[in-house]
This record gives C-alpha cells, sequence and structure tokens, in this order.
C-alpha cells in the first residue's frame, strides 16, 4: 500500500489548490468560496520517485452549524486516523482564526508526522506574514504557495522522509466501477452500503456529492475502485457554476471506468434523464448496470419488476445488453449481487477473441445474411481483427466502408455478440477500407 497523506485546515485557506499542485491534477473543485470540497478525495502523487496517496477534506470548523458541518468534520477526523501523515495547511494572507486554533489541539495529541505549511505566501518578501502563526505553538512552519508554487519543492523534500516504507503488495488490475445517476437517487448511500462505513456524505437534499470520490473496496477477494459522482441534471437545471464543475468531472469519471453503476430511482420511475445518463456511459463505452434503487418504497405484484425491466429496454434500446437489477441501498436488498453482474460484465469486456475465430464469425454471419449490392457492386468483408479490449474493439476491412448500413452493422454485432458471448458488454465495430491487397497508408474508417 501507498503511505496516506491527508491535508487538513479551515474553510478556503487552499486545500483543493494545494492538493491539485502536488498530485499535478485537477481532480479536487476549486472555488473562490468557502466549503467547497465536502468530501474525502484521493489523488496519486510522486515525488522524487517516491508515490504516495494525497487526501484532501472538507474545511474544517467546530462553530460551523449548517447542515454539512458535523459530518465534514467527521470526515476530516476519519482523514488523520486514516493518514500516515497530516498536512494542516494554514492561510498567510488572512492570518490566524480561532479556527487554526481548534484544529492544533486536535492534532496535539496525533502521534504520526504533522506538517503545518502557510499557504499564500507568494515568495520571499511575504515570508514574514508567518511569524503570528508560531503562537500557535508550532516549532517548525513552511511558507508555501499552492499557487505560484512556492517553497513547494522544500516542503515536498521533507515530507517524503517522513513517510513510511510502501507496503510491497502484487500489480492487480483493479476494476474501476463509476456511481453515476440523477441528483438523490441513492448514489452515494449505495457506495456506502458497498463500503460498509460513511466514507460518503449522504443526505436529503440533492446535490450534496460535489466531486468525484475514489474508494477501495475488497469484495469476495477482488479489489474494486468505486467512483461516486455529482449527480448529473439536465443542462436546463444546472444554473451555478460549481454545478458545472461536477457534472463535467462525473462525466470524465466515466471515462476512466470500466463499469458504470447507472443508479435509477425506481419511486419516482425512469425519467428522461436516466436514459440520457445511460447514454452518456454508452457513448464512452463503459459496461454498464442498470440499478432500479429504493425499491423497498414500490408497492409490488407479480410483475411490477417485470414492467420496469419492459420500460428500461423501451427506452434504452442501444443499452439491452446491459443487465438490469433492483435494489434498495437503504436496507440492502440485492446489493451483494452487484458484484457478480460486475464481474461477468468485466470478463466480457476485457475479453478478447482469437483472430480466426473472429474471422469464422465473419465468414458465416455473411453466408447466413448477405449485405445489399452498392451502386451494383457487392461488399467484400476482406479481413477482422480485435485492435483493443475494454470495450472489446473490432475493425473489419471493406472495399466500400460508407456503404455498410447500419443495420447490418447492428446485424453483425449482434452475430458477434451471440457467437463470441458478449451478451452484457458494449462492442465496438470499425469498418476500413482496403484496395486490392494493399491497405491504404491512411485508410478510411467509419464506427458504429
Amino acid at each position: 500500500m501507498k503511505p496516506i497523506v491527508a491535508i487538513v485546515g479551515r474553510p478556503n485557506v487552499g486545500k483543493s489548490t494545494f492538493f491539485n499542485r502536488i498530485t499535478r491534477s485537477k481532480d479536487a473543485l476549486v472555488d473562490n468560496f468557502p466549503g467547497v470540497t465536502r468530501d474525502r478525495i484521493y489523488g496519486d502523487a510522486i515525488w522524487n520517485d517516491i508515490e504516495f496517496t494525497l487526501i484532501d477534506t472538507g474545511g474544517f470548523s467546530l462553530e460551523d452549524d449548517n447542515d454539512f458541518a458535523h459530518q465534514t468534520r467527521f470526515q476530516v477526523k476519519q482523514a488523520i486516523e486514516d493518514a500516515d501523515v497530516v498536512i494542516f495547511l494554514l492561510d498567510g494572507k488572512h492570518g490566524i482564526s480561532p479556527f487554526d486554533k481548534d484544529i492544533v489541539e486536535i492534532l496535539r495529541p496525533v502521534t504520526k508526522p504533522v506538517f503545518y505549511a502557510v499557504n499564500k505566501i507568494d515568495g520571499p518578501e511575504q515570508e514574514n506574514n508567518i511569524s503570528d502563526f508560531y503562537s500557535l505553538g508550532i516549532e517548525k512552519l513552511y511558507p508555501v504557495s499552492a499557487e505560484h508554487r512556492y517553497g513547494i519543492s522544500d516542503f515536498l523534500d521533507d515530507l517524503i522522509l517522513a513517510l513510511p516504507e510502501s507496503a510491497s503488495e502484487k500489480s492487480q488490475d483493479i476494476i474501476k466501477l463509476a456511481v453515476v445517476g440523477r441528483p438523490n437517487v441513492g448514489k452515494s448511500s449505495l457506495a456506502n452500503r458497498i463500503l460498509g462505513e460513511n466514507r460518503m456524505l449522504v443526505s436529503h437534499i440533492p446535490g450534496t456529492t460535489r466531486d468525484a470520490v475514489d474508494s477501495v473496496c475488497k469484495i469476495n477477494g477482488e479489489s474494486y475502485l468505486l467512483i461516486d459522482t455529482a449527480g448529473i441534471r439536465r443542462k436546463g437545471k444546472v444554473s451555478k457554476k460549481i454545478e458545472k464543475f461536477s457534472i463535467i468531472k462525473a462525466l470524465r469519471s466515466l471515462d476512466r471506468c470500466n463499469v458504470a453503476l447507472i443508479v435509477m430511482d425506481a419511486d419516482e420511475g425512469i425519467t428522461e434523464q436516466d436514459i440520457n445518463i445511460a447514454g452518456y456511459a454508452f457513448e464512452r463505452g463503459c459496461g454498464c448496470i442498470l440499478l432500479l434503487n429504493k425499491w423497498d418504497l414500490i408497492e409490488k405484484d407479480s410483475n411490477t419488476a417485470k414492467k420496469y425491466y419492459e420500460r428500461l429496454r423501451m427506452e434504452a434500446k442501444y443499452l439491452n445488453f446491459a443487465p438490469a437489477i433492483t435494489i434498495s441501498a437503504l436496507t440492502g436488498q440485492r446489493v451483494s449481487k452487484i458484484f457478480k453482474l460486475v464481474d461477468e460484465v468485466y470478463s466480457q469486456y476485457a475479453l478478447r477473441i482469437g483472430t480466426g475465430k473472429l474471422n469464422r464469425i465473419f465468414k458465416t454471419a455473411i453466408e447466413k445474411n448477405e449485405p445489399s449490392l452498392h451502386r451494383g457492386q457487392r461488399l467484400k468483408f476482406y479481413y477482422a481483427t480485435q485492435i483493443s479490449t475494454k470495450p472489446p474493439t473490432l475493425v473489419c476491412f471493406v472495399n466500400y466502408p460508407d456503404a455498410v448500413h447500419f443495420s447490418y452493422k447492428r446485424y453483425l454485432i449482434n452475430q458477434i455478440r451471440l457467437e463470441a458471448g458478449l451478451d452484457k458488454t458494449p462492442v465496438r465495430l470499425f469498418f476500413r477500407q482496403r484496395t486490392g491487397k494493399q491497405f491504404k497508408k491512411h485508410p478510411k474508417t467509419k464506427e458504429t
């Protein structure tokens, strides 16, 4: 395991900017008002060839009485407990706050290494601004500027010396799962149910989760990276800039996941936005599992589930390959069955079909149902091969790529699904042009 470093501090001291600087990413949301970060955000960092995991936390305040203050304090304390090293970030521009004293008192009994960094010190001429912070009883202060990189190198040089050695472990191809859906459909509740702890904030207020949060869990000996994301609203409903950023991050989470767990509120019924979100996952080539949550609230008869499934298949015909299951994150009903489906979807998602078998599938499919003529010319399918997995991506060389009708492409994909056992994963099929026995240098490509 990599060493874990947690960043704590009061709101708006620049923790997320500091996190992004050290991880060289934009994984933590940054905006100019306090309280943007509520959940713990995890990111990988490396300095002088030493790797560690950095945790960004919500702003800590003992006197806050808003709906999220208590849960944010819990998240910060949990991050400190999880961490090997703690960074307490202070605000060199606005000086000492009573909240800083509260946090120092919490950190005094912590036995693990604690680094005190004063942020927003943009150059040596501003280093005098840190002198007041010694009144907190801190022996060593690091003047830094997360925004302008001042002092970051010296700080990291000392930080990595305090890190414990990484525990060696076998490299695993961990399965990445993104939990996506509309606001308030139960995504964080599902993640918490799976993780068995309150890793994500849960509230009845739509839009509680703003960042995409990564957590690693182990189920039946298999490791999974679980990504909880912000609710994706309809474009017309998105007004605040911070919500727009959250949606972008949720969509980016789909870009890096293997399987999308698309959560829907069965009590509200299947909505147009549910189908749109499923479409986002499909477009990005994710494996998909459709989860009808809050099933405990539904009045049921023997045909209720069947009607929901039929509605799903009718509204999202392009996702007929995606398994669907009714669950309750609140009660845990059928949540354990999700991972059996995840394993089945992922095994197909990562499957590679041998070239010989693939060409036999194409040959049989074409003999069974020949394509239409193109301007009096017969379409010739010369050769097929798989160029990548996750999802299975195939290329077939044809004399007229643009002439392959979309219905015939769909027919070929269905035959591949049937013969190769790919009934639960997206399959991508490209057609490229070939002239005679020679491939063109820049062949024309068309995707289905």
